[in-house]
């Protein structure tokens, strides 16, 4: 074997394991229940008939209006993952949920993708985000969701510097549902005891979820499960990786 095609064999090789790294941190960056640093909570190991369901984005007028109306005739309670951005533009929504007895969660600034950032950009993301949710009236929030539920190993540092935990999801919007009908079927279908619901319906283009959320209320407390906040669910104090 020549040295030039030693050489051109070992380039290929190299590029093939730098792909392979690639494609295999993509999948623990968005790995539901596990993370390369700290915890990844994405349910909570219970016997007890407790689920909690999780909104992501926001807050706009639409959704936090549909879902406070929908939980609250159901005596239910949520955790709200907003986005601070979006909060500083409406803090009065912010103060609604709040009132109505929901948790408010950490969603980032800037929702992007919270991989290949340096320490500086995760700690501007979450202390922007806690100090305006603060500002417009909620506890001093301890819960962060990633955009997307990217993570590494800058994002859960950054957290527990911060005093935060990183909350994930066991179910998640189903991405071929085309009715409510079949959306809230397969959401009910999939939850356990523990469960952490993701549900987005801050947006226009989310319809189908919110036309989704009484079926979905209705159904989870036809199997006998109680609605609850993250925080209320993490008190049962056993988490599943």
């Amino acid at each position: 074997m020549t040295s030039r095609r030693r050489i051109a064999l070992l380039a290929i090789s190299a590029v093939a394991a730098l792909a392979a790294i690639g494609v295999g941190l993509f999948q623990v960056s968005k790995a539901r229940c596990f993370s390369l640093v700290g915890e990844a909570i994405c349910r909570v190991e219970t016997e007890q008939p407790l689920v909690a369901l999780t909104f992501d984005d926001g807050p706009t007028a639409e959704g936090v209006a549909w879902a406070t109306e929908t939980l609250g005739r159901h005596g239910a309670r949520g955790t709200f993952f907003l986005i601070g951005d979006t909060v500083e533009r409406n803090a009065p929504l912010v103060r609604r949920l709040v009132a109505d007895g929901h948790e408010i969660g950490n969603h980032s600034f800037s929702h992007v993708r919270m991989v290949g950032h340096g320490a500086a950009f995760y700690d501007s993301e979450i202390v922007r985000t806690d100090a305006l949710l603060r500002a417009a009236g909620a506890p001093r929030p301890t819960l962060f969701r990633p955009p997307y539920g990217k993570k590494l190993i800058g994002l859960p540092r950054a957290l527990a510097r911060h005093d935060y935990r990183l909350i994930m999801w066991d179910v998640e919007d189903p991405q071929d549902a085309a009715t409510p009908q079949e959306y809230a079927r397969q959401m009910v279908d999939q939850a356990r005891p523990g469960s952490i619901l993701l549900i987005h319906l801050m947006y226009r283009s989310n319809g189908v979820a919110r036309e989704a959320l009484p079926l979905i209320v209705e159904g989870l407390a036809r199997r006998g499960f109680r609605m609850v906040t993250v925080s209320e669910l993490l008190r049962q104090e056993r988490y599943r990786r």
